[in-house]
């Protein structure tokens, strides 16, 4: 075997690692990028599964914060994001999709993203919930095509009293929130910056 047809097969091999280590690494990346639950690339599945998610999240807030069921009742649309995570711990962008929620019923379905050091500091993941109470303000949202809180509208996040009950003015508000941790709401939080997209599913 020759010094220059060695050198080649040496390259051949190392070439062959790096495509292979480059495929497993984007197969890594598509695995993370998959819909609430695990669901698989068929739209009805991923939207089965974020549909679960989210009555899971829904029960926990009815559980943990007294009076949001009635809340919810009369918002006239509501986004839940049962599982938005942190990409990097308090520093980094952070991602979730999310369902429409209008009469009860699953209308659309959305992707929520925050790229700032924001509101995610202390709890890597949690449930995130937005209720437009008016008309107006839920037809600004659906009219657009990307909507950013604090920029196309303000939510007002909110928190528990000390009797246990959610506290704030929200007959005046028209967008309200909740961030639910595993330990409950959160009492510092800030959704500004973070947007909303549609997911096409």
């Amino acid at each position: 075997m020759t010094v220059n047809h060695r050198k080649t097969r040496h390259m051949n091999k190392r070439n062959f690692i790096a495509t292979g280590a480059s495929l497993a690494a984007v197969a890594l990346l598509a695995a993370g990028c998959t819909t609430t639950g695990g669901a698989s690339g068929d739209p009805a599945a991923q939207r089965q599964a974020i549909d679960a998610a989210a009555d899971s999240a829904l029960s926990r807030l009815y559980a943990q914060a007294a009076g949001s069921r009635e809340l919810v009742a009369s918002s006239r649309g509501m986004l839940v994001f049962p599982n938005f995570v942190s990409a990097g711990f308090v520093v980094g962008g952070a991602s979730g999709q999310g369902v429409m929620r209008k009469g009860g019923k699953s209308t659309t379905y959305h992707r929520m993203t925050e790229g700032s050091v924001g509101f995610l500091a202390g709890a890597q993941s949690q449930a995130v919930f937005i209720l437009f109470m008016t008309d107006d303000a839920l037809k600004r949202f659906e009219a657009s095509t990307g909507w950013t809180a604090g920029v196309d509208g303000s939510v007002t996040l909110l928190t528990v009293g000390a009797d246990a009950r959610v506290t704030t003015l929200t007959g005046q508000q028209p967008v309200i929130g909740f961030v639910l941790t595993n330990s409950g709401l959160m009492a510092s939080a800030s959704l500004n910056g973070s947007r909303i997209t549609p997911l096409g599913i």
